[in-house]
């Protein structure tokens, strides 16, 4: 099997320059994604020191400048900043004049379609919501991570194509969502990622207490294999003892929780709990053991004769 190379930059005129309003982790990996795609990054703004040394080790030799400036040298913009204050950066640098006509104007909040471009709209740029469905570590690992990765993609009708080729060219894969889905989306991958971050550092930590040496290790293949199974199978790869209704192993849980980990008690029961009903509605969990289960988990005391089971 052969693979393929991305084209030197150098052998190709550029054809968009290219600023990032923005150096947080998104903004310089995808600028420089787009420059191995052929296109040049022009100018990037930053207000924390740590966002200026990502810019200047992600982007070497492109001039830090205010965000008014980087509009005035990019025809492609990247506003890669925090949800909260994208609308508020819109309506200013849309009021200032900043805003070109014909400028494309690419936002990466999760949370936003394009509506929230509409201050740049009247003034003629070309709005896009691009938004890379990857964990960012503002390092230049990200930019081999954008390959295959998916983007939520929204924009006008008119714009559809001009999205699509940006994402291809960043080596990501487009998907399509509606303006109105946008919050929906987002909460969706925030619910998988974000909240599994929380959980494996909050594994790795038990397993610490319990005397593991190297508790990434341990959790690597288990949790590979359960991501694996999750995402061919969905709900039928649920295993483990809420899922065969092991209430003594559950309640020894939540004894042991308390009593070395408190603050991860609530978190294991809203889990559990949700695992519980999953398990129910899909046959896994039999009627005739959920009850003790169900039970333990509302009032998250022991009581039982704290018998262990396995991770299986």
């Amino acid at each position: 099997m052969t693979t393929s190379q991305q084209p030197d930059p150098q052998d190709r005129p550029a054809r968009l320059t290219v600023g990032v309003v923005g150096a947080g982790r998104v903004g310089p990996a995808l600028a420089a994604s787009l420059q191995l795609a052929g296109h040049r990054p022009v100018a990037v703004s930053g207000v924390s020191d740590a966002s200026r040394r990502r810019a200047e080790r992600m982007l070497p030799d492109v001039p830090l400048v205010p965000p008014a400036e980087v509009l005035a040298r990019a025809e492609l913009v990247l506003l890669t900043v925090p949800d909260d204050v994208l609308p508020g950066l819109v309506e200013g640098l849309a009021e200032t004049g900043a805003v070109k006509p014909g400028q494309l104007l690419v936002h990466t909040s999760g949370r936003y379609g394009a509506k929230v471009l509409d201050p740049a709209l009247r003034a003629g740029a070309l709005p896009l919501a691009l938004h890379p469905a990857m964990t960012f570590t503002g390092t230049p690992v990200d930019v081999q991570r954008l390959a295959g990765c998916s983007f939520g993609v929204t924009a006008p009708e008119e714009l559809r194509l001009a999205a699509e080729a940006l994402v291809i060219e960043m080596g990501g894969e487009p998907e399509w969502v509606a303006e109105e889905m946008r919050p929906l989306y987002h909460a969706a991958l925030a619910l998988g990622a974000n909240h599994l971050v929380t959980l494996v550092a909050q594994s790795m930590e038990l397993l610490r207490e319990a005397g593991v040496a190297a508790p990434d290790r341990m959790l690597g293949p288990l949790l590979g294999a359960a991501l694996d199974n999750a995402l061919r199978s969905g709900d039928a790869a649920l295993t483990g003892p809420v899922a065969r209704g092991d209430a003594g192993t559950v309640a020894a849980h939540v004894t042991e929780l308390r009593r070395h980990a408190p603050q991860t008690v609530a978190g294991y029961l809203a889990m559990a709990r949700a695992t519980a009903d999953r398990a129910l509605a899909h046959g896994l969990l039999k009627p005739e053991l959920a009850e003790d289960l169900l039970g333990v988990l509302a009032d998250g005391t022991d009581g039982t004769n704290g018998a262990e089971g396995d991770a299986r």
